[in-house]
């Protein structure tokens, strides 16, 4: 498990240096076209979106650079077919209203498995392996227990325990 979090740990430093970078030569070049007087607007801009907070998406929820656990409409995470140790970022708005966005999806493979309901749970079974799956997507591709379906997983999937429904077969 910390193997994981020290891949993510290392990942997500390399995303904010990213960033970083992009935003020094955004903030350069928007210098070069407007002049100095940049840092006021930039501001505004800010207190207009709300709170950022980034984090990495477990499954279900995203814990935040803040050690917080925040919400994750399933439908989004569905739609967007996030697996597990994606990177995300929430941005509260001043009205409450959360915005996720995926800025960096982890690295991924697709396999087959058999779609399996336990405890009212659904699970894909992959060879000796359970991957439990958003209810959401069992709806919206209408899967039934015992169906064909592809699902993606984290490359490392040693310590994944959600898989994004890809398809029903």
């Amino acid at each position: 498990m910390a193997e994981v979090a020290d891949k993510q740990i290392k990942r997500l430093k390399a995303l904010i240096q990213e960033a970083e970078t992009n935003l020094a030569a955004a903030s350069e070049l928007l210098i070069s076209l407007v002049g100095e007087d940049t840092h006021v607007a930039s501001s505004n801009k800010e207190e207009a979106l709300g709170k950022i907070i980034e984090g990495v998406f477990d499954g279900q929820s995203m814990v935040g650079s803040d050690s917080k656990t925040y919400p994750v409409p399933a439908n989004y995470a569905s739609k967007s077919k996030l697996v597990q140790g994606d990177i995300l970022k929430l941005t509260i708005a001043n009205d409450g209203a959360f915005l996720y966005k995926q800025i960096g999806p982890v690295a991924r493979k697709q396999v087959v498995g058999t779609l399996k309901l336990e405890n009212g749970h659904y699970f894909v079974e992959v060879k000796d392996r359970n991957f439990r799956v958003l209810l959401a997507s069992v709806t919206y591709f209408k899967a039934k227990p015992g169906d064909q379906v592809s699902v993606n997983v984290p490359e490392d999937d040693s310590t994944t325990e959600w898989a994004a429904l890809e398809a029903a077969l």
